[in-house]
């Protein structure tokens, strides 16, 4: 038996045992779309070696003297007489036709590469979000003018075009901001139409109606309720992409149109070396290996994050 007092707490009598505290339990957060791939990310081998890679570059792109101490724009560092000097314990990858260090310029390089590279995928990837969002949003006339306007730039060959761009502008001054215009101009037709395919999906189903039912206006649906909706394809096509971008600059620095000497890049390193290579294959060797890792890093990472985000490839 137990007393009990008006406004007071309940008294146990005497051999009756005391109640319990009860503890308060943590309501369960809902699962989302994005906590479910990051909890299958963590498990991938791949997502982590990716992942573990593109720091690495990233280090050295950011903080180049972390792992260098040799500085490839002082020209007193570079020795003509050494010029394709086989790799020794003062110069890890050896010399190029140049004398200069070869792994100094290769972890210099990676600085225009990545920045090019990054760069160019954010801004094809607000170009086309944007774009892609509004044609698949309001349809109609504004979604056959804006389809019609990217199946224009589908049809041109992306490096010829980006090409024809870097030698029509070539002393324009831009830089390195030339080959980003370029490849972004040609790079944002794809993330249209995922976007734009993605908001078509997004935009009947219930959430969205309800919405619309609320009251809600038509910039109100597309930030607040489509844009986070379909942002998960955008997110995919866009890592896999920046690896492609990577690999473009450096086509366009080994066919004269690219990142121009002074600066330092992969391509650039590549086209100075190739044509003797056949006497000297270090200098080609080492600065294509190094690219070949960068776009095969964020490959990976978009594939890991493309079946992360897909439920059907889990």
């Amino acid at each position: 038996m137990s007393d009990v007092r008006p406004g007071g707490p309940v008294i146990a009598s005497e051999g009756s045992p005391a109640p319990l505290p009860q503890k308060k339990t943590k309501e369960a957060k809902p699962a989302s779309l994005w906590t479910d791939a990051w909890h299958d990310l963590r498990r991938k081998p791949i997502f982590i070696a990716s992942c573990c890679l593109i720091a690495v570059l990233v280090l050295m792109a950011v903080w180049p003297s972390l792992f260098t101490s040799i500085d490839p724009a002082d020209a007193r560092t570079c020795e003509l007489a050494t010029a394709r000097q086989l790799p020794s314990s003062g110069h890890l990858f050896g010399r190029d036709n140049l004398g200069c260090d070869l792994y100094a310029r290769t972890i210099y390089g990676a600085a225009n590469s990545l920045k090019i590279g990054i760069s160019t995928t954010i801004a094809a990837a607000i170009i086309g979000g944007l774009t892609g969002l509004v044609a698949g949003f309001f349809g109609g006339r504004t979604d056959t003018v804006a389809s019609r306007i990217t199946e224009i730039f589908f049809a041109i060959p992306s490096i010829l075009g980006a090409l024809l761009i870097g030698a029509t502008f070539r002393d324009s001054g831009l830089g390195i901001w030339l080959v980003v215009f370029a490849l972004t101009i040609l790079g944002w037709p794809m993330t249209f139409r995922i976007m734009r395919a993605a908001v078509i999906t997004a935009k009947g189903q219930d959430f969205v109606i309800a919405a619309r039912a609320l009251g809600a206006g038509s910039g109100r649906i597309m930030f607040r309720h489509l844009l986070p909706n379909a942002l998960a394809p955008v997110i995919v096509i866009a890592t896999i992409n920046l690896g492609g971008f990577i690999a473009a600059e450096a086509a366009l620095s080994y066919l004269g149109v690219g990142v121009q000497p002074p600066e330092i890049s992969w391509g650039l390193m590549i086209a100075d070396a190739q044509p003797r290579f056949l006497d000297a294959p270090l200098p080609l060797i080492f600065p294509a290996v190094f690219l070949s890792i960068t776009v095969l890093a964020f490959i990976m990472l978009g594939d890991a994050v493309r079946d992360a985000l897909d439920p059907k490839l889990r």
